[in-house]
């Protein structure tokens, strides 16, 4: 427990002075990055769910036709809200595919180990995508509001930074973990 907040606390002081933590004496300071992992850290997440709906059906993890809608989606609304849709489109490029990341894991982990299978179906259509959905509009109002933090020249290092501290905070696994960095590679610039 000792060692827990030291980590938690030693990762609130890097994540101030990597400015992912806004300083308290701070006027203004810029958007966090904070919330945009912390969104896609819920996305990877999500498809544990995805992957249990699928898992055992026809229903291949690649999904062509539900993956365009949401490109068609993001793109149509980039421009309202400043973001180029070409930028943004690859941002949920990163995204769709850290969540199939995981769901490539999860059938693995799952043939190799029958006794971890999923004892219950989520409807995609009712209990899934509406989650996606919220999350994707989430993302995409985060994606707006940090888009000079994006495309400052520390980013890398904050996102970095908040990468981290988003898996230990959600105590993400090293499957979860690697689809988070994963998720969020597009975001700076």
């Amino acid at each position: 427990m000792r060692v827990r907040s030291w980590i938690t606390a030693g990762m609130v002081t890097i994540g101030t002075l990597a400015g992912s933590v806004p300083p308290a004496s701070a006027a203004s300071p810029p958007p966090s990055l904070w919330r945009l992992t912390d969104l896609s850290a819920q996305r990877v997440q999500i498809a544990d769910k995805v992957a249990a709906a699928k898992f055992g059906t026809p229903a291949p993890i690649d999904d062509p036709v539900r993956e365009q809608q949401i490109f068609d989606s993001v793109a149509a609304k980039a421009p309202a809200l400043g973001l180029d849709p070409a930028s943004v489109v690859a941002f949920f490029r990163d995204q769709i595919e850290a969540n199939k990341l995981v769901q490539r894991g999860l059938y693995s982990r799952w043939t190799a180990h029958p006794g971890e299978q999923p004892t219950t179906r989520p409807d995609l259509a009712t209990e899934v995508r509406p989650v996606i959905d919220r999350l994707n509009t989430g993302l995409l109002d985060t994606l707006a509001a940090t888009r000079q933090t994006r495309a400052a020249r520390t980013c890398e290092l904050r996102l970095a930074v908040n990468v981290r501290t988003v898996d230990v905070v959600r105590h993400l696994d090293r499957l979860h973990a690697s689809a988070l960095s994963e998720s969020v590679g597009s975001a700076c610039g």
